[in-house]
C-alpha cells in the first residue's frame, strides 16, 4: 500500500499544526481544553505519533496510519480512508492506528461514528485528549499518561514512548517560551 506524494492542498491543511505560529496551535488549545488537560501535553502526543518534517518543521500529520507496524501517510482526507477501509478489510483493527493521535480502532474503535471519522483531526484531537485524560486520572502524571496512551500494559515500548514524549515535551516547552516555532 503506497502512500501518494504528499500536495499542496494537504500542505495547506497544516494549519492544524501551525496556524499564525501560535503553539499549541488553536485545534489542540480547543481539544485540551473539553477535556481538562494541558494544550501542550497534546501537541506533544501528535507530534510524537503523527510527525512529518515539512518544510524543515516538525508538523502532525492528520491522514496518518499505521497498519501492522508500518506508518504510511496520505496527500488527502479520502485517500486515508480508502487505505483504512483496506488495512480493516486485511488486519485486526487491534493493528491499525488512524489520525493525528495514532487512535488504535481495535480498543478505540467505538469512539467513532465510523473508522473513517477517525482521520478527522478534529475529532482524532478530542479522542486522543479524552484518553490522555483519562490514563492521567489513573497514574497522576502527563509522562505516564503518554506511555499507558502508547501501551497500556506499559513494559520497554511504554517507557521508550515516555522517553520520546519527554523530549517532545520539553522541545515544545522551550519553543512556547521562548516564542518560536519548534
Amino acid at each position: 500500500m503506497a502512500a501518494p506524494r504528499l500536495s499542496g492542498i494537504a500542505l495547506l491543511l497544516t494549519v492544524l499544526a501551525v496556524q499564525a505560529d501560535e503553539l499549541p496551535p488553536p485545534a489542540y488549545q480547543l481539544a485540551a481544553h473539553d477535556a481538562d488537560i494541558p494544550s501542550t501535553v497534546l501537541f506533544a502526543i501528535a507530534l510524537q505519533e503523527s510527525g512529518i518534517r515539512v518544510r524543515g518543521r516538525l508538523l502532525p500529520w492528520p491522514w496518518t496510519l499505521n497498519i501492522a507496524g508500518t506508518s504510511y501517510r496520505f496527500a488527502t482526507r479520502q485517500a486515508a480512508c480508502h487505505a483504512l477501509l483496506q488495512a480493516l478489510a486485511r488486519h485486526d483493527a487491534k493493528r491499525v492506528d488512524a489520525g493525528l493521535g495514532q487512535t488504535n480502532l481495535g480498543y478505540h474503535g467505538q469512539r467513532f461514528s465510523s473508522p473513517c471519522e477517525a482521520l478527522d483531526p478534529y475529532r482524532n484531537l478530542a479522542v486522543t485528549a479524552t484518553l490522555l485524560q483519562e490514563h492521567h486520572a489513573a497514574t497522576g502524571d502527563w509522562v505516564s499518561a503518554a506511555g499507558r496512551y502508547h501501551r497500556p500494559a506499559g513494559g520497554a515500548p511504554a517507557a521508550r514512548y515516555r522517553a520520546g514524549f519527554s523530549w517532545q515535551l520539553a522541545r515544545l516547552l522551550t519553543s512556547v517560551e521562548q516564542g518560536t516555532p519548534p
